[in-house]
């Protein structure tokens, strides 16, 4: 198990829920702008918040959108110390840096020492984008060896400066190389890792990378904070990996929703009622975060050969047949409601029984 930092009171590694981040693409000096992003990422449930910090009115700008947003807000600082410096001096929760941009060995110690009197965290990241020159002339180019000694050697570094409450990010576009490398760093390092796909695409192709690079990580019990890297807008990073998060049963108060295909057999129109369901869950999910409800499954079927079945082992289902469906309660038939009521019949049953106590 990774040993545990705090990050503006989200806990990081340790056994703590893998967190979801993400990072604004507004320019972080215009405040309002900023400030309203934000807002849309925690509603969306993001728990932690990166800005990018490119020169010294957006550290200051930083520092103002601070005090308007509660959740943790992290520093990202390229090549100049002193942005670091400043953004600490604002209220960053947490600050990602590459040692190996930053410059001379006394301006990394100065971030260091001003994170240490603070009392926040530091993220090493390590990009297939920007290694050293010696490791990339060692290793013949970017390969999982040269990311995994990059970011190790980076954490050494700060170790011998006195300071451990670190994170360790090391990404790559490739899913087979950032895979490679996150096996290799685990088994040398117990700090908590940052995990996700860099550069991973569109809305469309990104998906099935990130997916793919960070749920086979989460399979193996590597990553406790995630980052989906999507172009475009970053709420759908954050759904996203809602989706991952829930998909591997890593969301508390989440639920997780079946349905299957459909095909010849099906007797009722199973694309209206799953999405007249599923649209009428995510404001149930919502009541679940705020009262700690644990996570559930509903499953909604479409026909008697394997409806029944998946149906009984969902705390609530549906398994439909001709123009009509029989609802499940925890494995036992509650009723049977004809095709146009079903929705509307599983929702409300689902509603008294975990949102009305």
């Amino acid at each position: 198990m990774s040993r545990q930092i705090n990050c503006g009171g989200i806990l990081i590694g340790g056994g703590a829920p893998v967190s979801i981040q993400s990072m604004t693409n507004t320019d972080t000096r215009n405040i309002t702008a900023t400030v309203e992003q934000i807002q849309k990422l925690v509603s969306a449930g993001c728990d932690i918040v990166r800005c990018a910090i490119p020169d010294m009115e957006a550290a200051e700008a930083f520092g103002e959108i601070k005090k308007k947003v509660g959740i943790p807000l992290v520093a990202d600082i390229h090549f100049d110390y002193r942005l670091a410096l400043e953004a600490i001096k604002n209220g960053a929760d947490k600050v990602r840096i590459n040692p190996g941009n930053i410059g001379s060995r006394d301006r990394v110690k100065a971030v260091v020492d001003a994170a240490k009197e603070r009392e926040i965290p530091i993220r090493i990241g390590v990009n297939s984008g920007s290694l050293e020159k010696d490791i990339l002339e060692q290793y013949g180019g970017v390969t999982a060896e040269g990311l995994a000694e990059s970011a190790l050697r980076n954490a050494v570094l700060v170790e011998e400066m006195g300071f451990s409450d670190l994170i360790l990010s090391l990404k790559a576009s490739d899913v087979r190389l950032n895979y490679a490398a996150h096996k290799i760093i685990h088994e040398k390092t117990d700090y908590p890792l940052h995990i996700g796909i860099t550069e991973a695409g569109t809305l469309e192709s990104g998906k099935a990378k990130s997916a793919l690079g960070i749920g086979a990580l989460l399979l193996d019990g590597i990553g406790d904070t995630v980052r989906v890297s999507l172009t475009g807008d970053p709420v759908n990073e954050v759904l996203f990996a809602i989706e991952i998060l829930k998909a591997l049963d890593l969301r508390s108060s989440s639920i997780r929703f079946v349905s299957c295909p459909t095909c010849g057999r099906c007797g009722v129109d199973l694309a209206k009622i799953t999405s007249d369901v599923e649209t009428a869950l995510k404001p149930i999910e919502d009541k679940m975060k705020e009262k700690q409800i644990p996570s559930f499954t509903v499953a909604v079927m479409g026909c008697e050969v394997n409806g029944p079945g998946e149906a009984r082992e969902a705390d609530f289902g549906v398994a439909c047949g001709k123009g009509k469906g029989l609802i499940f309660k925890d494995g036992n038939i509650i009723k049977t409601v004809p095709e146009e009521d079903i929705a509307k019949e599983l929702i409300l049953y689902i509603e008294e029984e975990k949102i009305l106590v």
